[in-house]
């Protein structure tokens, strides 16, 4: 059995700190679950019950789509490299636009990213460590760049008729946050 808090520790920041990928899972009370790898510079913790994450357009907007309808949130990460670890945050999220007021506070806490779609706002309720034991060691070799090389290629007004034609309604037929 996992070792229980209810906050992010000093120890359990620097071990996110660390990571150079976190997979995030969502559902809604009616459908899919959905799991997704999550990588670039894109996750910050705030304090011992917040975190954020930026989200850049991708192929769907599923946790978007789940999060109007069950705002419940797990992110693990694990850990490819030194001792083995395995932790994962449970709480509840909100989704922050670009037209929200919160939008310009959060934004400036990342990187300039191409395809930049939102930010995950997370309570964490509570978090787990566990072992790690059976998870392989991976080698870190660099950050992929076709995703940003894309954004950059089909410019803002290609991104939005993305969004309209591949993110505004789950697999589930499930309505997403981005406007109509």
């Amino acid at each position: 059995m996992g070792k229980l808090n209810d906050k992010i520790t000093s120890r359990v920041q620097k071990f996110i700190e660390a990571q150079k990928v976190f997979f995030v899972a969502t559902a809604p009370k009616n459908g899919r679950i959905n799991l997704s790898p999550k990588g670039m510079d894109s996750f910050r913790v705030l304090s011992p019950n917040r975190v954020t994450w930026l989200s850049v357009t991708g192929s769907g907007n599923e946790t978007s789509a789940h999060l109007l309808v069950d705002n419940r949130i797990t992110i693990m990460f694990c850990a490819f490299e030194g001792a083995p670890n395995i932790l994962r945050l449970y709480g509840t999220a909100k989704e922050i636009l670009p037209e929200d007021a919160e939008w310009n506070e959060l934004i400036s806490l990342f990187p300039k990213l191409a395809g930049t779609r939102q930010i995950f706002d997370v309570t964490v309720e509570t978090t787990q460590n566990s072992c790690g034991m059976s998870i392989p060691f991976y080698e870190y070799k660099e950050e992929r760049n076709e995703l940003s090389n894309w954004a950059d290629e089909i410019g803002q007004s290609g991104i939005e008729d993305y969004w309209d034609e591949k993110n505004k309604v789950s697999i589930d037929g499930l309505k997403t946050k981005l406007k109509e």
